[in-house]
């Protein structure tokens, strides 16, 4: 998957609840660990469930620095963004991966750190993680609408989209294919050439799809949803 972003040393992962950018980060972190240094941010100051967070000691255990807000996975209810995440851009490291807060009111952690992104812009790279079987992203004004929020109080320009449309161990390639010209039509709408697809290896061997993909395994499953597939 790190080949999608060649060239970047930050990666920026946001999207809706339930985009799948958490389980993405996680795959992109493990795969960037086996050829360098990596660092994994977790800037989701608004939800609890589905974070980096989760898995932060097994990835640590990789050889993997996780960086996550004060007090998350606590009782606390508002979580404070550390000074150590501001070292990120000063502490070498060869990829570092930002696993953002759902829609613009998690964006806004993102925008604390514009002057230090600036400075980097370059080697930044922005992505907006869909997943079309979620509700508020289902069609192309839906996702238009959001990827502007996100910008907006980001301060960031999206510079790709993935198109990671499932249905966990419902998902079929209909519903991938329908969510990738879902994605592909917003991108256009929104002058965003680069566009990939990421999901379960079986099932996107069997589509037919116009994007380049990636698989991604699964990692933050809870042992409810397993009980279910």
């Amino acid at each position: 998957m790190t080949e999608f972003f060649k060239g970047s040393r930050f990666i920026v992962l946001t999207g809706n609840y339930g985009s799948g950018k958490t389980e993405i980060s996680i795959n992109l972190a493990l795969h960037a660990n086996r050829q360098g240094s990596t660092t994994l941010v977790d800037l989701d100051i608004v939800n609890p469930y589905f974070r980096t967070g989760e898995k932060a000691e097994e990835l640590r255990r990789e050889g993997i620095r996780v960086l996550m807000p004060t007090y998350a996975m606590t009782t606390v209810d508002i979580p404070a963004l550390p000074a150590e995440i501001q070292s990120v851009f000063t502490v070498p490291s060869e990829k570092v991966i930002f696993d953002v807060g759902g829609d613009d009111t998690g964006a806004a952690a993102l925008g604390r750190y514009y002057p230090s992104f600036m400075q980097f812009r370059k080697e930044t790279a922005v992505a907006l993680v869909v997943n079309c079987m979620r509700p508020l992203t289902q069609d192309t004004e839906d996702i238009a609408d959001l990827a502007d929020r996100i910008q907006r109080r980001g301060r960031l320009r999206i510079d790709m989209m993935i198109n990671n449309t499932n249905l966990a161990g419902q998902t079929t390639c209909e519903m991938v294919e329908q969510g990738e010209e879902t994605v592909l039509k917003s991108a256009e709408k929104l002058g965003i050439k680069k566009v990939i697809t990421t999901g379960m290896a079986g099932i996107l061997e069997a589509c037919r799809l116009r994007t380049p993909s990636a698989p991604v395994a699964r990692y933050m499953v809870p042992e409810w949803m397993e009980a279910q597939e």
